[in-house]
């Protein structure tokens, strides 16, 4: 299963449902590859342990630049943190990630979990991060495909991201007209989980 998130397991419904997989085994890993500058120190990385930890999982931590990607097939819950999408994007290609993750998201005992970069790598392209925030393309990377673990495509921080970017909406629009396809907006708390092909939208509120 895969779960793309706005900002990880923080509502009260996203809690709730990754609680009913009861199947689950109380093994999870964070993978913190994407914040190329603080890694484990990333701000969130408390916050996100804590909510795994209060529906009883011990949490480890991975960072892909380090550990063997083979790693993560110990753990029946895998999430990526936020970060810096493309840097996450050049060490996923650079570990040849994909055939794991994959797996890891279409098995029916195991939950992938991807928020804001963590997520954004989970789609086809990183074609919508770059319209906003070319910038932290600091390699230079040319090819934005991504992961294509899901065509689902979100936008987390929707709530958030109104404010900060000009014409953020019509943008978004602009976006889905040229390229025939629906992105599903995720304010914080938001959710998508993916199950053999189902999508359920779970809203904080």
């Amino acid at each position: 299963m895969l779960l793309l998130c706005s900002n990880g397991l923080s509502s009260k419904n996203l809690i709730s449902k990754v609680n009913s997989f009861s199947y689950l085994n109380n093994k999870a890993v964070l993978v913190v590859t994407a914040d190329n500058v603080y890694k484990a120190n990333n701000k969130h990385v408390s916050r996100v342990k804590y909510e795994l930890e209060s529906l009883g999982f011990i949490v480890d931590i991975i960072d892909i630049d380090y550990h063997s990607i083979k790693d993560l097939n110990n753990y029946s819950i895998v999430e990526f943190i936020g970060g810096n999408p493309f840097y996450l994007l050049h060490s996923l290609r650079k570990s040849n990630a994909k055939p794991v993750i994959y797996d890891i998201s279409k098995s029916s005992n195991k939950l992938l979990v991807g928020w804001s970069a963590g997520a954004f790598v989970m789609q086809n392209s990183l074609d919508l991060v770059n319209i906003f925030s070319p910038e932290l393309n600091f390699l230079n990377i040319k090819d934005l495909t991504a992961m294509s673990i899901t065509d689902t495509e979100i936008l987390p921080h929707y709530n958030r991201f109104k404010s900060k970017f000009v014409r953020f909406e019509a943008r978004c629009l602009e976006y889905e007209k040229e390229n025939n396809h629906k992105v599903i907006r995720l304010n914080d708390g938001d959710g998508v989980l993916i199950s053999q092909d189902e999508i359920e939208i779970i809203r904080s509120v």
